[in-house]
């Protein structure tokens, strides 16, 4: 159990467990620089820091960083108007994201990992985030992950931690997971690992072959048959005579 201060830096008295104030990671999550030229592997392209280890809790991976943290839990940052963002299935599964303003794009849901002030809100904004001031929907209170973190120093009904539903095993397993793990990378002829293209999603294989991450969602359209039914033609018969 640990103490939580109060705003005006007094211990408020209040106690809040580890769980509830976030997994070891989470802080070091929010605190890395991300899209960086990794320092490990300085001459190789493709070398951008976009990963992060959740056991290591270090600095920001690149892809050729992957094999020295073989079965580890590693999650992937991506990039919004400049801003850190993760993928909701990435880390819905591992903290309580609640109140929390989910945004979609490249057709995923994703959250940021850090406030994004705004000096003056716009005309009719009914809502803001209670860190960063952001306009937000009437149905949230934070605009990232760091302002809910924020927010959890006077309000003890704030946590990361995952409550099982009634009637529900937390470690089904159920949903997509956009997670990966070093072993999966596919190595490409020239020593590297292989980037998707737009949002550089890993690619990677399986036991019953190379295939990626990104499938597509939607069935595809069976090809057309050109093959024309044979018509029969029918047996002709004579006009009635009519003397």
């Amino acid at each position: 159990m640990v103490g939580m201060e109060s705003p005006d830096g007094g211990g408020g008295g209040m106690v809040r467990s580890e769980e509830d104030l976030g997994p070891p990671w989470l802080r070091p999550l929010l605190a890395t620089s991300f899209f960086v030229a990794c320092g490990a592997h300085p001459d190789l392209s493709k070398n951008e820091c976009n990963l992060f280890c959740l056991g290591c809790t270090g600095h920001a991976l690149c892809a050729y960083c992957l094999p020295a943290h073989r079965d580890h839990h590693v999650v992937q940052i991506r990039r919004s108007s400049y801003h850190n963002v993760i993928r909701v299935s990435e880390v819905g599964k591992l903290i309580d994201i609640s109140h929390v303003q989910t945004y979609v794009i490249n057709s995923a849901k994703i959250v940021f990992l850090n406030g994004r002030p705004q000096a003056r809100p716009g005309k009719g904004v009914t809502n803001t985030c209670e860190i960063c001031c952001r306009s937000l929907p009437d149905s949230f209170r934070f605009c990232s992950l760091g302002c809910k973190l924020g927010g959890m120093r006077w309000d003890p009904s704030l946590t990361f931690a995952i409550r099982p539903k009634r009637g529900q095993n937390s470690g089904d397993g159920s949903g997509s997971d956009d997670s990966f793990s070093p072993r999966k990378l596919r190595k490409t002829a020239a020593g590297g690992y292989e980037l998707g293209r737009f949002d550089r999603a890993i690619r990677w294989s399986d036991d019953e072959g190379s295939r990626s991450n990104t499938a597509p969602i939607t069935p595809t359209t069976p090809p057309i048959s050109r093959c024309r039914p044979s018509r029969r033609k029918g047996i002709p018969h004579r006009a009635p005579f009519y003397g």
